[in-house]
Parts: C-alpha cells; sequence; structure tokens
C-alpha cells in the first residue's frame, strides 16, 4: 500500500547559481559516494546531477510528510543501478521506495513514492 508520495520542481540554473556562491554546497547536499559520482562529471553536468539530486531528496522528504527540515540531505541516498536507474540506496524509511528524475531544459522533476513492506 502507498503511504507516501512527493514531488519536487528545481530550476537547473537555480541550483547552479546557488553553487557559483557556494561550492560547499555540493558536500551539503550529496553523500560521500553521490560526491564521488558528481566529481567525475564535467561541470554543466555536475550541477545538472546536483539538481537532481536536490529534487529527490526534496521528493523524499515530501513523501516522508517531514519535509526536508527534519532530514538532513545526508539522511538520504541516491545512486544509479546498472541500467542508470536511480534507486533510493539509503533513506530512514523501511518500506519500499521508487524514484523518478527527470530534466527538460531548465528544470528537473522528482517523484518518490514509498510503499509499506505489506
Amino acid at each position: 500500500m502507498i503511504v507516501g508520495h512527493g514531488i519536487d520542481l528545481q530550476e537547473v540554473s537555480a541550483i547552479d547559481k546557488a553553487y557559483q556562491r557556494n561550492p560547499r554546497l555540493a558536500q551539503k547536499v550529496l553523500t560521500k559516494q553521490e560526491l564521488a559520482v558528481f566529481e567525475t562529471y564535467p561541470y554543466k553536468r555536475q550541477i545538472s546531477y546536483l539538481a537532481g539530486r536536490w529534487s529527490g531528496k526534496e521528493a523524499f522528504a515530501k513523501a516522508m510528510g517531514t519535509g526536508i527540515g527534519q532530514l538532513t540531505f545526508q539522511d538520504i541516498e541516491i545512486l544509479n543501478d546498472t541500467k542508470g536507474r536511480p534507486v533510493l540506496t539509503k533513506s530512514p524509511f523501511e518500506g519500499k521506495s521508487f524514484i523518478s528524475i527527470s530534466h527538460s531544459g531548465d528544470y528537473v522533476q522528482a517523484s518518490v513514492i514509498l510503499e509499506d513492506g505489506k
């Protein structure tokens, strides 16, 4: 049974501006494993990746019903599986989780669905 659904939409250019003002933003938002992936990309792809992870983590927090204020970005990890699909690999939720991240132009959208373990 679905117990939570969260959606988030971000402007990639807003994340880019925030990152230019504070390059430590990546360390705040990304886990060590996500940061290792981030560092392999050229700048434009880094910003797209950062925006996608930001949006995915915000969507997860909304699905939990807490908002990001009661979680930290470090509580949530999103890595890609062998087919390139994003997967929530670390979170405080104990049931099943599903995530989709989509990029279009200057926007990135993420959707997270949480199911109980039953």
